[in-house]
């Protein structure tokens, strides 16, 4: 069983910055792919990002890539979200999730945290 905790959601303007954290607990951390989703009101959970255990394999979603950067650090068992030049489009709880392997879609994934809120202003 793992368990995920994220944080360093919160409120910020279009343009800005915010910096997810999921801190992991549980079986081994580094075994294991991570990946961020997110869902916004009214509409269907979506992929953000993944990488392997290794950090060697990495993807974005097109909405995302070349704004958000995805790393972790497995000494500390937490992977992070680094969330830069934030749009209205972006507001959504955003979900941490663990699996044995990566991949962009949710049924790869066998563990899911509870979601921090991310409310990006115009």
């Amino acid at each position: 069983q793992v368990q995920l905790v994220e944080s360093g959601g919160g409120l910020v303007q279009a343009g800005g910055s915010l910096r997810l954290s999921c801190a992991a607990s549980g079986r081994t951390f580094s075994h294991y792919a991570m990946g961020w989703f997110r869902q916004a009101p009214g509409k269907e959970r979506e992929f953000v990002a993944a990488s392997s255990w290794s950090g060697n394999t990495i993807f974005y979603s097109n909405s995302v890539k070349d704004r958000f950067t995805i790393s972790r650090d497995n000494a500390k068992n937490t992977v992070y979200l680094q969330m830069n030049s934030l749009k209205p489009e972006d507001t959504a709880v955003y979900y941490c999730t663990a699996g044995r392997v990566v991949g962009k879609g949710s049924e790869v994934y066998d563990y899911w945290g509870q979601g921090t809120q991310v409310t990006v202003s115009s």
